[in-house]
């Protein structure tokens, strides 16, 4: 891939992603797999006035090892060194850019229920300092291919070639072949428009309902708003959280969901695959699921904390979409998610409150954000999927019909 090129992804992650201010702070989390990128994303945010640049580095086979060989105790405790960081980031809210290119299928075989007995320890120790930063920070999850991963999405070729082709589907998809800053600028604003029709709506419920057998009613929060795109921080800085995005989403009402949901494209979970499931609603919580491939890593992920079984996002994207039209299957959520509707179980965003700036975190859950230590979405959209939207004063209006807008 040309240099060129990358730089302008990398100027589109620092400038439009998370929008790096003089002065601030940037953390980068990254895969061992295109340190050379990563490089040019370090250069553009110190052309950015960053402060200063730090990366954290991930590596899915020491991971494996930690768990393996770690004790549930070791791998739980929160040491005071961490804590002390933990603050640090509350007093200075760096930028946070995640670029993300593991292997789909790279932690199989590790003993997940020692991994989650293990976060279910260190969660309640970490999640004060998470909380007091939220609303808070600009963040920016993007992607680089991994050689694993660009197998996985292309197995019939040989490695460079499949390396080649997902760093051209990345791109692509990501708005990078135009003027990417020029080109995101009009994507938002489409994104926002949307989103302003259907707050206009003042939607009370929606219902899903697909040939799979998807059959679900979802509740609204009378104060929640559609958002998509771009995203503003309570510092006041605009940012945009994925690159790409294609959604326009909501966080639902806690407790308020019926009825049955089909998956139609695999999770990627704690680097493992869950595949062909069903999850089923009563009063809000997940009380039933089953899969082909991943059923008992499933049932860890919606019961991972008393919040995971409930819902924290509706997400509404078209299958006439850059993604969806690309035709790849990308084993990876980030990808698929803005390919297909999807939910999300876990925690709900309390940026989608109208009038968050000005309320604390609080008193957005006790309006209906579902809070967990989990957020993990699922996609369920295809082909065939209507969603009517019934509004505060019981009109019907479609929203969705075959996949796509009904508007």
């Amino acid at each position: 891939m040309k240099k060129t090129v990358l730089k302008e992804y990398a100027r589109l992650i620092v400038r439009c992603g998370v929008n790096v201010q003089k002065g601030q702070d940037v953390l980068i989390f990254a895969e061992l797999d295109q340190p050379e990128f990563v490089a040019m994303v370090v250069e553009e945010a110190y052309k950015a006035k960053a402060r200063k640049v730090t990366v954290e580095w991930n590596y899915q086979p020491l991971q494996k090892l930690h768990v393996r060989h770690r004790s549930v105790t070791t791998l739980g405790t929160v040491t005071e060194w961490e804590k002390a960081r933990q603050e640090h980031y509350c007093q200075t809210l760096p930028c946070r850019i995640h670029i993300i290119s593991e292997d789909p299928d790279g932690l199989k075989g590790m003993n997940m229920d020692k991994l989650m007995k293990a976060r279910q320890k260190s969660f309640p120790i970490l999640k004060p300092y998470k909380d007091r930063r939220e609303g808070y920070e600009q963040w920016c999850i993007a992607a680089v291919p991994g050689k694993a991963w660009a197998k996985k999405v292309f197995p019939g070729m040989r490695t460079s070639l499949a390396v080649e082709k997902l760093w051209e589907a990345i791109l692509s998809t990501s708005r990078v072949n135009e003027d990417p800053i020029a080109a995101w600028e009009k994507h938002n604003k489409d994104l926002h428009d949307r989103c302003a029709y259907l707050n206009s709506l003042q939607i009370a419920s929606l219902h899903y309902t697909a040939d799979n057998g998807t059959d679900l009613t979802v509740g609204m929060i009378p104060e929640a708003r559609f958002c998509g795109g771009e995203e503003v921080s309570k510092q006041g800085i605009a940012f945009n959280p994925n690159i790409p995005s294609e959604e326009c989403f909501i966080s639902p009402m806690r407790g308020k969901a019926e009825g049955i949901v089909y998956s139609t494209k695999p999770l990627s979970y704690q680097g493992q695959l869950i595949e062909d499931f069903y999850i089923r609603f009563e009063n809000g919580k997940a009380v039933d699921s089953g899969a082909k491939r991943g059923a008992e890593l499933l049932k860890t992920m919606l019961t991972m904390d008393e919040g995971a079984a409930y819902l924290g996002e509706c997400a509404l994207v078209p299958q006439r979409s850059p993604i969806a039209e690309s035709g790849i299957l990308f084993y990876n959520t980030l990808f698929d998610e803005n390919a297909s509707c999807h939910l999300a179980m876990g925690m709900g965003y309390a940026d989608t409150i109208e009038d968050h700036h000005n309320k604390t975190l609080e008193q957005c859950r006790e309006l209906g954000i579902n809070d967990s230590m989990i957020h993990e979405d699922f996609m369920i959209g295809c082909d065939t999927m209507n969603i009517d939207a019934t509004t505060g004063d019981g009109k019907v209006i479609p929203i969705f019909r075959n996949g796509n807008w009904a508007f």
